[in-house]
């Protein structure tokens, strides 16, 4: 029997989905990263460290996604939003005497202050009116555990960065395959009057093809990844989702 899918729906004015990121410039994809979404239910679960054999349970396993965008007067989807840009300073205001407040300075790697003094401009990228529904593979014996953690989370679940707070219930269902799941998730969005704008699936395929390092093996504070290929279709005619 084929494992079933989970139906996470995405919506809120900001999220960011970081995937080649640095301490000064944290960028986001223009979609869900499936380092986050599993992040996500980690968040969901009350999961914390390494948790290395729950992630290879999900390593593997399918996820597809579909983006929405506001509909324009003639039901087409409308422009996505351009990527907000944040100026966000890190360390300033602190007193370095004191022991709490030194630990929010930037340091270098062994500790040391930073060339310059500690406080830093960081810039911060986020995706604007932005929906996403996230179609994602679970093995059957932890579907129930997920669905029930995702209606009453342990820890706050988020849209890829802590300040991304979502605006609708996460949890929209567990599906048999990724179909059934795809219709429900279109007649939510025609209730919020959105339209498809892209497709992401897993793998490659005729389309465009991109290679992410977004596959956690290991959360904590040793994050570790691996890659994996996903196809971005731009319109629904490309697709077979």
């Amino acid at each position: 029997m084929s494992n079933p899918y989970l139906l996470l729906w995405l919506e809120g004015p900001l999220q960011a989905w970081g995937h080649d990121s640095r301490f000064g410039r944290r960028d986001s994809l223009p979609f869900p990263t499936k380092s986050g979404v599993l992040g996500l239910l980690c968040c969901a679960l009350g999961a914390g460290g390494e948790q290395r054999d729950l992630l290879a349970q999900l390593a593997d396993l399918d996820m597809q996604l579909v983006a929405y965008t506001p509909k324009n007067n003639d039901d087409k989807p409308s422009l996505r939003q351009p990527l907000l840009r944040d100026f966000h300073m890190v360390g300033s205001g602190y007193d370095d005497a004191d022991p709490w407040q030194n630990l929010l300075i930037p340091k270098t790697s062994d500790g040391k202050k930073a060339v310059g003094g500690g406080t830093k401009m960081t810039y911060r990228y986020y995706l604007q009116d932005m929906t996403f529904a996230v179609v994602l593979e679970v093995p059957t014996e932890h579907a129930d555990a997920f669905a029930e953690a995702l209606r009453c989370p342990v820890w706050d679940v988020y849209l890829g960065r802590k300040t991304c707070v979502p605006t609708e219930l996460v949890y929209q269902g567990i599906y048999v395959d990724t179909e059934h799941a795809l219709k429900f998730a279109d007649e939510l969005a025609c209730v919020k009057n959105r339209a498809r704008s892209f497709f992401v699936r897993q793998g490659a395929h005729d389309g465009e093809v991109i290679t992410l390092n977004d596959v956690p093996l290991q959360f904590g504070q040793d994050k570790r990844y691996r890659d994996r290929q996903v196809t971005v279709f731009y319109s629904e005619e490309d697709s077979t989702l």
